[in-house]
């Protein structure tokens, strides 16, 4: 019988200098931002026959530094890439326009050139986007830009690590088969012939087949494995990675950090520190700013249709649980002839008798939650973020909902990524309220300023056309 790596075909083991695909798509993507931001700048002014002097050099200079490196958008889709340009340019020409304001330097500067800057660099940015987007499948297409990769470990993890490199299309990576020589760490539906042979076996095939990259799956408890493994590959130039199996882990901004020397892999975090903290709640403050100015007047007028509807106060305060588990007190517009703010709070339902005719109008149009707008000035809530509990639901579904109280590591939100995505309304079961959770947990896990203007942009269309809410 044929060694099980004699099933492909021989390689010579050679040395290459060519960039891969991903090494190709941070290069452009570090110098595409600033470099479109800086020659749209120049072009609006050349269109114009005004004259680039030191203050248009100056600006350049300075868009530039604070642009680079540019985001890599490439592997967004176009609506998402849009929406994070748009997002990060709004901030940019604020801060712009602050320090223009600030300065009075604003009148160096040609109105025209700068309005038509304004709107021509998010357009070239994404038509930007659109074509990096094809170079780089384009590049990954090139044969030379292959890399072949193995898994180590044939177990579920294995298979999880396989099927995202297959994934992949754009990284430019041939998964070629796994390597274990333990009997019983086959999975349903692994076909036999994936498995090339045992951990003996590896260093070979990497010489043999010009494998690139290994992935080790094998659990913790195979150290000693582990150990003759990375010996057996030390006279290779494969890249190594190891992939801990902490799939049972709601991970949670997971990253590798430095404690004075010592690597410390983060596993659940908010992703509101440093300048993400700054960045969220200057947005916070700065929108809830503007939308309780924009909206006092319908605050007035709904604050008197409560009071006229049925006996009781305008404004409903309720417990709810806060960033770190914290008790805060969150506002509404009184919607119920009864509050319920003790050990057992009864969630509204369709058709619910306690709910008064005015109050089921707000509920509808979400308008009964505007007050808590307050609430995100207080620095109690955020205008985006997973929706506060009532502590009496959170005291009976941390129990019995897996990673629960994760979403208690940031503020919670007037709306959030569950409430756009259906999760909306009453949780009458455990597996909706699962549901809500997974939501919530996949936005602390992919948070952006771009993802907050989205979920903000739809909650506002789902304000008028969600007829399922009550």
């Amino acid at each position: 019988m044929d060694h099980p790596i004699a099933m492909f075909e021989e390689r010579p083991y050679k040395r290459t200098f060519y960039s891969a695909p991903q090494s190709v798509t941070s290069l452009m993507a570090a110098f595409m931002e600033p470099a479109i931001t800086v020659i749209t700048f120049l072009g609006a002014n050349l269109y114009l026959d005004t004259m680039v002097g030191r203050p248009e050099l100056v600006l350049c200079l300075l868009v530039f530094a604070l642009t680079f490196p540019g985001r890599n958008r490439f592997r967004q889709n176009m609506v998402a890439a849009g929406v994070d340009i748009i997002s990060s340019w709004v901030v940019l020409i604020g801060v712009l326009l602050l320090c223009g304001y600030v300065t009075r330097s604003i009148d160096y500067f040609d109105q025209t050139a700068v309005i038509i800057w304004i709107f021509l660099t998010p357009v070239a940015q994404w038509a930007a986007v659109w074509i990096g987007r094809r170079v780089v499948r384009r590049q990954a297409a090139l044969p030379e830009a292959r890399r072949r990769a193995i898994v180590v470990g044939a177990g579920p993890l294995g298979v999880k690590v396989a099927r995202a490199l297959t994934a992949s299309e754009d990284e430019g990576i041939d998964f070629v088969g796994y390597f274990d020589d333990r009997a019983d760490a086959r999975v349903d539906g692994l076909a036999m012939e994936q498995v090339l042979g045992g951990l003996k076996d590896v260093a070979d095939c990497i010489r043999r087949q010009s494998i690139r990259e290994v992935f080790i799956t094998l659990p913790l408890g195979s150290q000693p494995r582990i150990v003759e493994l990375l010996e057996q590959m030390q006279d290779t130039t494969a890249s190594l990675f190891f992939v801990p199996d902490v799939f049972g882990i709601s991970i949670i901004q997971g990253r590798l950090q430095d404690m004075n020397g010592l690597p410390v892999v983060g596993i659940c975090e908010t992703p509101f520190t440093g300048t993400n903290e700054l960045v969220k709640r200057v947005s916070d403050v700065v929108l809830a700013s503007i939308i309780l100015l924009l909206i006092s007047p319908l605050l007035l007028a709904i604050a008197i249709g409560v009071k006229m509807s049925s006996p009781g106060p305008v404004i409903f305060r309720q417990r709810r649980t806060g960033l770190d588990g914290e008790d805060i007190t969150v506002y509404k517009f009184r919607s119920m002839t009864s509050q319920d703010n003790g050990p057992v709070v009864r969630q509204a339902t369709k058709g619910d008798a306690r709910i008064t005719p005015f109050g089921a109008f707000i509920r509808r149009t979400s308008l009964d939650e505007l007050p808590q707008f307050f609430n995100v000035l207080q620095g109690r809530m955020s205008i985006v973020g997973p929706r506060p509990h009532a502590i009496a639901h959170n005291e009976e579904y941390r129990r019995i909902v897996k990673a629960y109280m994760v979403r208690h590591k940031v503020k919670p939100g007037i709306t959030g990524w569950a409430q756009v995505n259906g999760q909306r309304g009453e949780t009458d079961t455990v597996a909706k309220m699962q549901a809500r959770v997974e939501y919530d947990l996949e936005y602390l896990r992919n948070w952006s300023l771009g993802l907050d203007l989205q979920i903000i942009v739809r909650t506002i269309r789902l304000v008028f056309f969600d007829r399922n809410a009550y």
